[in-house]
């Protein structure tokens, strides 16, 4: 379990063909992997990974067919940028909302309107998560945890604040750039819990 605070800004240095059209990724990342071993989770542009191997401040990770296929981690290249945390630990404060690190939907960046202190981000919404997501309800971005500014039947906004925009890849993407959406884990078990009630 995340929270969405990413905690630093990693990049992939290397990205190796595995069987089945599975991959390993190599990711640089000092502070997440300082006290990370063999089977420890990190999340990766909010997908949650498992450590494979770590080493002067890199790890791996292998990254299976289905989860390339469902979030954008299949889209990275070497020397890409990638938000990076660690599990959250009972103790910690809860900063952001509660964050699985199960990607539900991949959106696209539409829109960038920048102002003096933020800049609004305006993301395609698919249709399989637009129920989930509401007026200033909470929406995890490429393992960001924000609020939502706006939302529409196929998009949302979000405002993002200079820290957001300097320490996270948000402050980097273009538009036409694949991003990773998981909605809030409480909408989604709510809607379970009613449809057993009323069947």
């Amino acid at each position: 379990m995340f929270t969405g605070i990413v905690e630093e800004l990693g990049e992939v240095v290397a990205i190796e063909a595995l069987a089945d059209e599975a991959a390993r990724l190599r990711i640089r990342g000092p502070l997440v992997t300082g006290d990370a071993k063999h089977g420890d989770s990190i999340a990766v542009d909010g997908v949650c990974l498992t450590v494979v191997t770590t080493d002067s401040g890199e790890f791996t990770a292998d990254v299976m067919r289905e989860t390339l296929r469902r979030s954008s981690l299949g889209s990275l290249t070497p020397g890409a940028p990638v938000n990076l945390e660690r599990p959250m630990t009972l103790s910690a404060r809860l900063g952001g909302h509660l964050v699985q690190g199960h990607v539900d939907a991949v959106g696209e960046m539409l829109e960038r309107t920048p102002s003096e202190h933020w800049e609004l981000v305006r993301i395609s919404l698919p249709a399989v998560v637009a129920r989930y997501v509401v007026d200033k309800g909470s929406v995890t971005v490429d393992g960001v945890s924000l609020t939502v500014v706006e939302v529409a039947a196929d998009w949302f906004s979000v405002s993002l604040i200079p820290t957001t925009l300097a320490m996270t890849t948000l402050g980097h993407k273009t538009i036409g750039d694949l991003v990773n959406l998981e909605v809030d884990v409480v909408a989604k078990y709510v809607e379970r819990l009613l449809q057993w009630r009323t069947s």
